[in-house]
């Protein structure tokens, strides 16, 4: 397998790169990779190009960009939006989603939130290192956290949310494209709440918006990040880009 870099640098046929030194020392030290080894780099704006290790200086890896290997393509147009869970499943959730095709992840806040704080660089560090190695050319944003209340005032009069309803008052996720399919190039995002559920109050809120599509996940209680992944997969199909 060769490494795969996300570079934030411009790239270019024939351009160096000098790595930062997390990505040096993971391709020097952790990979054991030397002077004339393979690597690629890419980016959302430049796309991929095949290149070289060409130096390492004091620990910092230099890469010589060579042969363009291919052009960002945009997915399906979904984003995540989830209430904030503990460590080890923000993790996975993080980097799953990014396989799944999310362009944004954005944390929110409900009454019944348990987590109340969110380190947004180890989400960016996750989605990031997914992306590495899934073969995706972008990263997802990541948003600040929100309230419930104050995203959903602020909401895209474009795009649909989906809500995952654990009172089971929604439609099952499968009838979407029946409801739906004429929407199906239309921007859209996925809600998942807290793991003890939304408000009264909150569930009434999200049932008065105008782009709202309240869905049930089936009979059996799902923990938060199972649901947000389930969700995922399951819109990717009938809607996103598995279609293709």
């Amino acid at each position: 397998m060769i490494p795969r870099l996300y570079c934030k640098d411009n790239l270019s046929a024939g351009a160096s790169v000098t790595l930062p030194p997390s990505q040096s020392h993971y391709l020097t030290t952790v990979l054991r990779r030397t002077v004339g080894s393979a690597v690629l780099v890419f980016n959302e704006e430049n796309g991929e190009f095949r290149g070289a290790l060409d130096s390492i200086r004091k620990g910092a890896a230099v890469v010589l960009c060579q042969d363009f290997v291919r052009s960002a393509e945009p997915g399906a147009d979904i984003w995540l939006l989830f209430a904030p869970i503990k460590r080890t499943p923000a993790d996975l959730m993080a980097q799953k989603a990014t396989e799944l095709g999310v362009r944004l992840l954005q944390p929110i806040f409900t009454q019944h939130t348990i987590v109340n704080r969110v380190n947004l660089e180890r989400l960016r560090a996750n989605a990031l290192e997914a992306a590495e190695q899934c073969d995706r050319l972008d990263i997802p944003a990541i948003l600040p956290p929100e309230t419930l209340e104050k995203r959903l005032v602020s909401w895209p009069e474009d795009r649909w949310l989906v809500v995952a309803d654990e009172t089971g008052a929604g439609i099952p996720m499968a009838e979407l494209p029946a409801r739906y399919g004429a929407e199906r190039a239309a921007p859209w995002a996925l809600l998942i709440g807290p793991e003890g559920g939304f408000h009264g109050d909150e569930l009434k809120m999200l049932a008065a918006h105008p782009k709202v599509i309240r869905v049930s996940l089936g009979k059996r209680v799902l923990r938060a990040d199972t649901a947000a992944l389930a969700a995922l997969a399951v819109w990717q199909a009938v809607l996103g880009d598995w279609r293709a």
